[in-house]
């Protein structure tokens, strides 16, 4: 029974499958509990990738028994439109199924689709089909990337190749795409970074178009100048990137102004030696700061009991209310 207390974290990388080294279902609900997390969505750029229902039926039975009413699963959206109608068809059939992951930006794995044309596409696809549910988006525009900037000496160099304009005019992408195809379900911009993108969110919202982003504990508390000059800058290095700290107090101020849905936490482990010596991957832990964050600093900053609990809880529940009612919740 899902209720009012519980927090709910939609954004999380379990590792199970040929990645299960890094962290795994049961892992990650170890550190939930001990955070005071109760209800996980697992994010789909596993190995293999989680896009077919074949791929969902394996990835549920790694689920505790006893767990299952507290674990929810993304699917990857690819360009293959055969594969975007299963996945719907899944979404229909399966509770558990809480909605799709669109990569518009190159991460870990192999499931982006950085042409805007297949990303639009994507978006027909999905409104032709009827479908109404959440569509998540990665976003950062491959061709406003600049790779040549990445030194691993200099892991600070990190932020620099992936610019916040790669992000904001991703999101402008993406907000575009509703309008023009006739998209009916909700667009949700996953680990949003810097204040301009959340404007246009806003915008998109007065505008009539069904929008909710959400932020990371990490992009909330860290700034870049952490990664700058030393080996172990290359711990904090993941996509987005830490942004400078102008952006990191102004993405706080779009929080307490009620701007930001909610916390998603982005976890993402891996191996040490991944991180710190090729291939350098990005992704960082960062369910281990959710109680900081939640507990304490959100709280130092002035966010009030009422917004926590609407970006924990409240704000998601809305969004994914008939889902999480499909399970037995409230």
């Amino acid at each position: 029974m899902i209720g009012s207390k519980m927090r709910i974290d939609p954004h999380v990388h379990c590792r199970d499958g040929k990645q299960n080294y890094k962290t795994t279902i049961t892992r990650v609900f170890e550190i939930a509990g001990r955070q005071s997390v109760d209800i996980i969505f697992d994010m789909p750029n596993t190995d293999p990738p989680i896009v077919l229902p074949l791929n969902v039926a394996r990835r549920l039975a790694l689920v505790p028994q006893e767990k299952l009413d507290k674990y929810f699963l993304w699917m990857g959206l690819t360009s293959n439109s055969d594969q975007i109608e299963s996945a719907v068809r899944c979404h229909e059939n399966e509770p558990r199924v809480i909605g799709f992951k669109l990569y518009a930006g190159e991460s870990v794995g192999d499931l982006a689709v950085t042409e805007i044309e297949e990303q639009f596409g994507i978006y027909k696809n999905l409104a032709s089909l009827g479908y109404e549910g959440v569509l998540a988006v990665h976003c950062e525009r491959k061709d406003l990337l600049k790779t040549e900037l990445w030194d691993f000496h200099n892991p600070i160099s990190h932020s620099w190749t992936r610019p916040k304009e790669a992000e904001i005019e991703a999101v402008e992408n993406q907000i575009d795409f509703v309008r023009k195809s006739g998209f009916k379900g909700t667009l949700h911009i996953v680990h949003i970074s810097c204040p301009e993108s959340v404007a246009l969110v806003g915008e998109a919202r007065k505008s009539g178009i069904n929008i909710t982003c959400g932020v990371t504990p990490h992009h909330l508390l860290y700034v870049d100048e952490i990664q700058s000059g030393h080996s172990a800058g290359l711990m904090y290095k993941m996509n987005p990137p830490l942004r400078r700290l102008e952006d990191v107090e102004a993405l706080r101020y779009c929080l307490l102004r009620g701007e930001i849905d909610w916390i998603e936490t982005d976890h993402a482990p891996h191996a040490v030696g991944e991180k710190l010596f090729s291939p350098h991957l990005s992704g960082f832990p960062s369910l281990f700061l959710y109680r900081e964050l939640v507990e304490k600093f959100l709280p130092k900053v002035g966010a009030s009991k009422e917004l926590i609990e609407a970006m924990t809880f409240g704000n998601i529940v809305k969004t994914f209310g008939k889902k999480l009612a499909e399970i037995g919740g409230e």
